[in-house]
Formats: C-alpha cells, structure tokens, sequence
C-alpha cells in the first residue's frame, strides 16, 4: 500500500502510496464512490479516526491553499471539487497547522514538508504538486513562504516517486524553457535527447529555500509498483500524505 512511511517527527507521519493503494483520484474516469471508499480505507489504516485528509484541484499552478487555522479568509478560494468528497481547494500546494493533507501525482513530483513552531505548538504541514510547469512557476518556493508565515522553522521536505531525468524526454525549447528559471532541471535524457529532471530541480528550489530535503524517491516510469501517466495515459494517482497523531502538539 506504501511505497514508503515514516514518522519523521515526534507524532508526524509522511507516506507516499503505491499502486496497491489503488487509485486516490476522481478526474481520471473512476467511479467517485469506489475512489471515496479507497481514500476512507487509507485513512482507517492509518488510524486517522474521524479526521479525514484533505485533497484538492490541482491545476498545474503555483496558488498556495490555506487549511483549516491556516486559512486566510482574505484569500480563501470557495470553488470546490466533486460534492462526493469534502471541499477541496484549486491549488498546487496547501498548508495546514497540523491537519491531514495529501497530493496527487503520477509523474509529476509530490513534495511533503513539515516545519517546527516554538512553545510546543502544532506543526505546520505542507503538500505540493510540481509539475513542470510548478517547478518554472515556484510552487516550491511558494509553499516554503507560506510555511514561514505561519511561523514554521527547521523545515525538511520529503520528494515522493516522480518520473527522473533519463526517462522525462522533452523538445529542445521546453527543456531551455524551464532551465532558464531552473537551472538544475536541465539534463539528457538515457536516449541522448533533451530532458527535464524535475526531482533535481526541485530538490535545488528546496536547499535555495532553506530546506533540508530528508528523502527522495524513485521513477514512477521504471517502477510498476506506481502509477505512471508516462507508461500509460488512463493510469490513476498515487498520494502524498503528511497527518499527525491525535493531540500533538497545541493549537
């Protein structure tokens, strides 16, 4: 069901799923109550209890969305997604003070970050999705800010499976493109074309940023184990997941 889980603090959990998961998506054609019942089951086995993590629409954008404490009513966007589920924000990234959040990818790349706050408080937790046009809009470096609003210090990230720079071939001028604000995403590819490495950009938006990047996965592409739109279209999603233990920290 996980292609890795941690506690990477005290009563904080990080998870990446796998295939076995199933697929955690409803805008790939699946029937929204069999995608409901997977999410429900994921959090069960997680001992989420009645909490419940919160998704959203990702757009390939760089809008940051604020959960729970963390919303800003100046800012809060109300359009929300299927009415099957709870609401789910139009953005490319979330933070909360502690409430269960999750991503969506299958080749792009889920980042998971969490940040300290001081006097015992509640953690602030952070989930992106960076696809290429993320990475070259800043979602990253986005979320990172928005962390630090919040009050959030010695902030780690964890990057989930995404597709690498051998197997993400693009043409010349997309990979100049995003090179151009990025410069670690430029890379060959192992047929010899122009490739995009979004893992190390990514990785490079962090350490700029200030953070310390703690894991980095595997290609979505090579490993059957996950789902990869590269290897096929109608794949579904896998889920980036950062929750805490009921009661940690205070609000």
């Amino acid at each position: 069901m996980f292609s890795w889980r941690a506690e990477v603090r005290p009563g904080v959990w990080v998870a990446f799923t796998d295939a076995a998961a199933g697929n955690l998506a409803l805008h790939v054609g699946d029937v929204p109550a069999d995608v409901g019942r997977r999410r429900r089951d994921l959090e069960v086995a997680l001992g989420l209890g009645s909490r419940r993590f919160q998704y959203m629409n990702q757009v390939h954008g760089n809008d940051v969305a604020g959960i729970g404490a963390a919303t800003d009513p100046v800012t809060a966007d109300p359009r929300t997604a299927d009415p099957v589920t709870a609401e789910a924000p139009t953005a490319d990234a979330m933070v909360s003070l502690g409430e269960p959040l999750a991503v969506m990818v299958a080749d792009c790349v889920p980042i998971v970050l969490v940040g300290d706050r001081a006097g015992g408080q509640r953690p602030v937790l952070a989930v992106v999705h960076a696809g290429r046009p993320g990475v070259a809009s800043g979602v990253v470096p986005a979320a990172v800010a928005r962390m630090r609003g919040l009050g959030a210090s010695a902030l780690s990230a964890w990057i989930g499976p995404s597709v690498c720079g051998n197997c993400y071939e693009v043409p010349a001028d997309m990979c100049e493109d995003v090179a151009a604000r990025v410069a670690a995403a430029r890379c060959t590819s192992s047929r010899g074309t122009p490739g995009l490495d979004l893992p190390a950009a990514v990785r490079s938006q962090l350490r700029d940023a200030g953070v310390v990047v703690e894991y980095s996965g595997h290609c979505t592409l090579e490993d059957t184990n996950l789902f990869s739109y590269r290897r096929d279209p109608n794949t579904g999603r896998f889920a980036g997941l950062v929750w805490t233990d009921a009661g940690t920290g205070q609000p």
